[in-house]
């Protein structure tokens, strides 16, 4: 099959999602308010709460919940055959993510820019709040401790990728100072950076830099993870517009031309997918499809993370209620966008079915490596560049979109430890400092405990990670639906794909429970077993509350 067609048919179907569908939920569900005044304005503070441009937002919220996961997933998923992936990745991203991302993000609006933990205790009580919190922290410490063993094995994998990773930081603070402190529209900014970084990938891809076996005692990953951690407890600190802001906008920018130039290289290259559509072949120790599939690929179709960013960061610098469905529902489109190129580099990258067969060995076989491995060949053959630069060019693009969610997740697990130091009443918690470091120290401890170590079997998380982001996903659309109910507004939209993804995520978290059983990875076990419980806990709750929202809502039609 021609690749060609996936593109068409999968670009086709966001274009008219965000067109059509998007437009009817913001217009008929939601009821966007352009006259209503956001949490930016009424409790702008210059650090979090700053009323932005809705492109820089767009940039901001698009990377942040961007990261490796729409990479990750897909490129794994698709050992079970490119056509179940494909269908999960366009049918979640304009059923389940764009109602998801945005719903996420208008509820916090409406309520002076809470998280999504804290507004449960709105909706749904105090109990389930807390229940809620605790699942969002273990998600927001694997997202973390994930992301840090992906970026750190790329450096090791790709050492042209570490200067230009490097370099963006500077670039960003550049952008920030310009914007806000010199008040220079964005258009040459932007393409002064975008040149800079173009430019410093060429470098990178030069001078590639590789760490001796052993640094400061530790292996070459384990010492990167250390040194992202470090720069992600200093980053999590700073002001959003000095920082987080204008990074993420900048890798929002090259996200889109590196996206755009795979694309095209696919349309001038016209690669077979080589791949099967169904894989009648599994690899020894391959788990089922069903119901692994759609915790396997949690970013790409829809994910719980998307919401913790949305509610968490997004809502706190929205200029306009009316941005609710471009930065929102076009976050969710563009992230769709990546796990399809994912899926085409992972597919249609290889020669051959007996190379594709080949690389794909095991079930952890694929993954970043084989989306830049396959995506390189795909731009070095469509455009003419140099192999080795096309994959310089998709490992940065990995390596930037992990390091910002991880900027993002550090910052949201501060903001969860500030809460619990408000509710508890402990006062040592309030800080920035001392909240930020235990977020940091929480997340080095899972990056280097768990499955071998940091940048070796850490990864053994990824399965429970994607469970866990989905489980989220799928409460968060509950709270949302109590919400709209409560409103007076209609909630099948949120209800239908919420009791899909509860019935899919528990059969996995109960298969994986087994799988870590029997594996004796005992501390696995008891995350998976916390968050079942909390899960379920909260899931009842809020059905609970759901309930009684719908009986009060027919009396008061009766009575009117």
């Amino acid at each position: 099959m021609s690749a060609i067609l996936l593109v068409v048919v999968g670009l086709g179907a966001f274009v008219l999602g965000y067109i059509f569908y998007s437009r009817f939920i913001a217009e008929r569900i939601f009821r966007l308010d352009p006259d209503f005044e956001t949490p930016a304005h009424a409790r702008e503070d210059g650090v979090d709460f700053v009323p932005t441009n809705r492109w820089v937002l767009l940039g901001h919220h698009f990377t942040s919940v961007a990261g490796a996961a729409p990479i990750v997933g897909p490129a794994i998923a698709v050992i079970w055959g490119w056509l179940p992936a494909f269908l999960w990745v366009v049918f979640g991203t304009v059923f389940f993510a764009g109602i998801h991302d945005a719903g996420a993000l208008w509820a916090s609006v409406r309520n002076r820019g809470d998280s999504i933990g804290a507004l449960t205790e709105t909706v749904v009580g105090k109990r389930a709040r807390s229940l809620f919190m605790i699942v969002i922290f273990l998600l927001l410490l694997m997202v973390n401790a994930v992301f840090a063993i992906v970026i750190a094995q790329l450096f090791v994998s790709f050492p042209s990728s570490v200067i230009p990773a490097w370099f963006v930081i500077a670039v960003a603070l550049g952008i920030g100072y310009t914007l806000y402190r010199r008040g220079i529209p964005l258009l040459w900014p932007s393409v002064i950076a975008l040149v800079l970084l173009y430019a410093s990938m060429w470098v990178g891809d030069m001078v590639p830099v590789t760490l001796p076996e052993v640094t400061m005692g530790l292996e070459a990953p384990a010492f990167w993870v250390l040194l992202l951690f470090v720069y992600a407890f200093i980053a999590s600190l700073l002001p959003v517009w000095m920082l987080l802001q204008p990074r993420d906008y900048i890798n929002g920018l090259q996200l889109l031309i590196g996206l755009g130039l795979f694309f095209v290289a696919v349309l001038l290259l016209n690669p077979e997918v080589v791949a099967p559509a169904v894989n009648p072949n599994l690899p020894d120790g391959v788990p089922p499809l069903l119901p692994l599939l759609f915790v396997t690929i949690a970013c790409g179709a829809i994910s719980g993370f998307h919401g913790l960013v949305a509610s968490g960061t997004t809502s706190k610098q929205l200029d306009n209620e009316k941005d609710v469905r471009f930065v929102g529902f076009l976050g969710a489109t563009g992230e769709g966008a990546l796990a399809l190129a994912a899926i085409l580099a992972c597919t249609a990258g290889f020669a051959t079915l007996a190379d594709w067969e080949g690389f794909y060995t095991s079930f952890a076989a694929g993954g970043v490596p084989a989306f830049v491995q396959g995506g390189g060949a795909i731009i070095a053959g469509g455009l003419g560049l140099p192999l080795h630069f096309g994959e310089t060019l998709l490992a940065v693009m990995a390596v930037l979109f992990a390091a910002t969610t991880m900027d993002t997740g550090v910052r949201l697990q501060r903001y969860i430890i500030q809460e619990w130091g408000s509710i508890y009443q402990i006062p040592a918690l309030t800080g920035r400092g001392l909240s930020t470091a235990i977020a940091v120290v929480a997340c080095l401890g899972l990056a280097f405990g768990a499955g071998g170590g940091a940048g070796t079997g850490g990864l053994a998380i990824w399965p429970l990670f994607g469970t866990t982001n989905q489980l989220l996903a799928g409460l968060t659309l509950l709270v949302l639906s109590v919400y709209l109910m409560k409103s007076g507004r209609r909630t099948v939209f949120t209800l239908v794909p919420f009791a899909f993804l509860l019935t899919m995520t528990l059969m996995a978290l109960l298969v994986q429970l087994v799988d870590f059983w029997n594996q004796g990875r005992y501390f696995l076990v008891f995350l998976d077993v916390l968050i079942l419980v909390a899960t379920i806990w909260v899931a009842l709750e809020s059905l609970g509350t759901l309930r009684e929202a719908r009986r009060e809502a027919r009396e008061g039609r009766a009575g009117g």
